[in-house]
C-alpha cells in the first residue's frame, strides 16, 4: 500500500511541479518583457527591470499556486487513468478516497507553501521591489498622482512618493491639514522623513520642509531644515502602503483593515483582501478536489490537451467567480467572507458529489 500511495503523490507532485515550472516561465519572460519596454526614465536600465522582476516572481508564484495544483492533479491522476493504473489500483482493493487522500497529500505541501510565500516571502520583495521602482522614477518630483498614494490620517491628508523598504523612511511627503471646519489650514512638502524615537513617544523627523499657512486674511510660508511630525502612523503601516491589497501579507492586510476601521475609512476592501489569502489554502484543496472527481468521471479517457483544456477553464471559472462576488460584496455590504467562501464551499460540494457518485 505504500508504493502505491507513494506512486500517485509522486505523480502528481511531478505534474505540479511541471505546471509551476512552465506557467513561472512564462510568467517570468512577459513580465520581464513588460518591463524593458517600460519608458518614464533613463535611469531604469535592463539590469533594474531583471532585478525588479525577479522580486516580483514569488508573488507571481503565489497566485499561481492554486492553479499549478489543480492542473498538476488532473494531469498527473489523469496519465495514471490513461494507463489504467487507476483500474489496477481499484481492482487491487484500494478505495477511491483513498487515492483522493494520496493526491491531498502533495496539495498539502502546495497550501503550506502557500501560506508560506503569501505571508513571509512575496509580501517583503513585492514591497522592496516597488519602493526602489518609485524610487529610480520619482526624480525628486514633489507630487506625482502617479506614484505614492493618498492617505487620511486624523485630520490630514498625505501623499507619499517613495517608502523605502522597512517604512522608515520616506521620500516626497505632501500634507494637507484641515481644521475643526473642514477648511484648509496647512499644506507643505518635505523632502524627506525618518522615523524617530524619544521619550515623549514615536514622531517622523521631516527635512527641508517648506508649509503654507492658510489664515483667514493672509496666507504665509515659512521653511524649516526639520520638522517633528507626530502622527498615529507606524513603520508597520506604512511599509505596506505601495503595496497593492491582494499582494501584501495575511497579517499586513489584518492590521490596516483594522486601522482604516478605527479611522472611519473604507476598510472592507482589505478584509476582502484578508479573507481571500488567508483562505486560499481552502481554495487549493477544493479546486484540487474538484479536479480528482473529474479524472474519476467524464476525464477517465481524454486526452493531455482536453484535461489541459478543463484544467483551464475550471481555473477561468474560479476566478471569475471570485472576482464577481468580491466586488459584489463591496456594493451590496454582505460580508467579505461570504464572497470569499461561495467558490471554494460550490468547489467542494461539487467534488465530493462526483465521487460519491462514483
Amino acid at each position: 500500500m505504500r508504493l502505491i500511495d507513494a506512486h500517485i503523490r509522486n505523480s502528481v507532485l511531478l505534474s505540479m511541479l511541471v505546471v509551476l515550472g512552465l506557467t513561472f516561465s512564462l510568467d517570468f519572460i512577459f513580465t520581464l518583457t513588460d518591463e524593458l519596454g517600460r519608458g518614464g526614465s533613463q535611469d531604469y536600465t535592463a539590469t533594474d527591470a531583471l532585478i525588479y522582476t525577479l522580486r516580483i516572481m514569488p508573488t507571481g508564484i503565489y497566485e499561481m499556486l492554486p492553479f499549478t495544483a489543480l492542473g498538476g492533479a488532473l494531469i498527473g491522476l489523469g496519465v495514471l487513468a490513461s494507463n489504467n493504473e487507476l483500474v489496477v489500483i481499484q481492482a487491487a482493493g484500494v478505495s477511491t478516497w483513498r487515492i483522493v487522500w494520496s493526491v491531498m497529500k502533495p496539495t498539502i505541501g502546495i497550501m503550506i507553501l502557500s501560506l508560506v510565500l503569501g505571508e513571509y516571502v512575496a509580501p517583503r520583495l513585492q514591497q522592496t521591489a516597488q519602493s526602489e521602482l518609485a524610487l529610480i522614477q520619482s526624480g525628486g518630483l514633489g507630487l506625482s498622482s502617479s506614484r505614492g498614494d493618498w492617505r487620511k490620517i486624523g485630520n490630514e491628508f498625505i501623499h507619499i512618493n517613495v517608502i523605502l523598504p522597512g517604512g522608515t523612511e520616506l521620500r516626497g511627503i505632501t500634507r494637507y491639514e484641515l481644521d475643526e471646519n473642514r477648511r484648509l489650514r496647512t499644506s507643505s512638502f518635505a523632502s524627506s522623513g525618518h522615523y524617530r524615537e524619544d521619550s515623549q513617544g514615536q514622531y517622523w523627523q521631516l527635512n527641508d520642509v517648506r508649509e503654507t499657512e492658510f489664515g483667514l486674511a493672509s496666507i504665509a510660508v515659512n521653511e524649516y531644515e526639520s520638522l517633528v511630525w507626530r502622527i498615529e502612523l507606524s513603520p508597520e503601516l506604512l511599509s505596506v502602503l505601495l503595496v497593492e491589497p491582494e499582494r501584501q501579507s495575511i497579517s499586513g492586510l489584518y492590521r490596516f483593515a483594522e486601522y482604516f476601521r478605527g479611522e472611519g475609512l473604507e476598510s472592507d476592501s482589505y478584509f476582502l483582501a484578508f479573507w481571500k489569502k488567508l483562505l486560499q489554502p481552502l481554495a487549493t484543496a477544493s479546486l484540487v478536489l474538484v479536479a480528482i472527481s473529474f479524472v474519476f468521471g467524464p476525464l477517465r479517457s481524454v486526452t493531455m490537451g482536453a484535461r489541459v483544456f478543463i484544467a483551464i477553464g475550471i481555473g477561468l471559472l474560479f476566478t471569475i467567480a471570485q472576482r464577481v462576488l468580491g466586488p459584489a460584496s463591496l456594493l451590496y455590504g454582505f460580508s467579505p467572507v461570504i464572497a470569499v467562501m461561495i467558490p471554494i464551499v460550490v468547489c467542494f460540494v461539487t467534488g465530493v458529489y462526483l465521487l460519491r457518485r462514483i
